[in-house]
């Protein structure tokens, strides 16, 4: 397999858990991954990449915080390098930078893929299509193939070496440039990237009930809250908890259902995750056809025993 290119976003001078997702796939499939990271404190961040997977890596710091000019420095370092791949994970900013990158290598983009996988000298995708009705397999005619990865899908590879570090200077040309960033207040886990996620739909009567779901992700202690399109289109609950075609794909290792009836454009959105439990009181409801398990009942009933026997669990260690 020829040489990928990853892009690694990273926080606080760590890489973040998603791009190491991305890195791992990369290695699964090749043994001359390139890590490209970029912004303020590259250097210290790609010096630790080589600890998972990179063969070498490519730092690129200072330079205005510009989206034009990072995808033109991005798609520099690939095609300097010969790179046949170019990976991101399926973060808000992998998403931004992506087709900026894949433009400038005059190349297409395949988004949110689940599996990649080695097909002759090149690289081959999996991804949901048509709301998740098909799955396809894709590469392309493209000079390099490009993609974004949905995040909690890849394992992030383990046991490297040292990768061999290449300082590139940030270009100073842009068209637009980032000046702010508004942080969301409350620290909470977002429910793409939680490894499990408790998801509310109509079921729930009203806001009002929401607490005992937010009891549970307590109890859990890494879990986030969720919701239908139907619950947030009714102002329950923010935006940014929907799960579905028209919010947010998830791929926890565990998903909870709880009084969603399993509507195609909602199941699209998490059909992916590795556990899903669906508790609702209708026992014909389409979400007990995907689920791993099934409570029929009340989920005013069921919520506070599962909440209990959780926390029993936890304090046992």
């Amino acid at each position: 397999m020829s040489k990928i290119a990853v892009w690694i976003e990273h926080e606080a001078g760590a890489p973040k858990r998603s791009a190491l997702e991305a890195l791992g796939a990369a290695c699964a499939v090749s043994k001359d991954v390139l890590a490209i990271v970029t912004g303020a404190g590259a250097g210290d961040v790609a010096g630790k990449l080589g600890a998972h997977g990179a063969s070498a890596a490519v730092a690129i710091e200072g330079g205005p915080k510009s989206p034009d000019a990072l995808a033109r420095d991005v798609a520099a370092a690939c095609r300097d390098a010969g790179a046949k791949a170019f990976l991101a994970a399926s973060t808000s900013s992998g998403r931004d930078l992506a087709p900026r990158v894949a433009a400038h290598l005059d190349s297409n983009l395949f988004s949110d893929c689940t599996a990649l996988e080695a097909a002759g000298d090149g690289l081959r995708v999996t991804r949901p299509w048509l709301a998740g009705k098909v799955i396809a397999k894709l590469d392309t005619k493209g000079p390099v193939l490009c993609a974004t990865l949905r995040r909690n899908t890849f394992e992030p590879a383990t046991g490297g070496a040292t990768a061999q570090v290449t300082n590139r200077p940030a270009s100073a040309d842009f068209k637009a440039m980032l000046v702010d960033v508004a942080a969301k207040a409350g620290g909470k886990l977002d429910v793409s990237e939680a490894p499990i996620v408790v998801s509310g739909g109509r079921g729930m009567k009203g806001p009002e009930h929401f607490h005992l779901l937010e009891e549970l992700a307590a109890a859990f202690g890494n879990a986030a809250v969720g919701a239908s399109r139907a619950v947030v289109d009714s102002g329950w609950r923010p935006h940014g908890e929907q799960v579905g075609q028209t919010g947010k794909t998830v791929s926890p290792q565990l998903y909870i259902a709880v009084g969603i009836s399993g509507a195609i454009q909602h199941l699209a959105g998490m059909k992916t995750a590795k556990v899903i439990v669906a508790i609702n009181k209708d026992k014909d409801a389409p979400i007990f056809k995907l689920a791993d398990y099934g409570i029929v009942g009340d989920a005013f009933e069921v919520l506070p025993a599962l909440t209990q026997a959780v926390r029993e669990l936890r304090a046992q260690g």
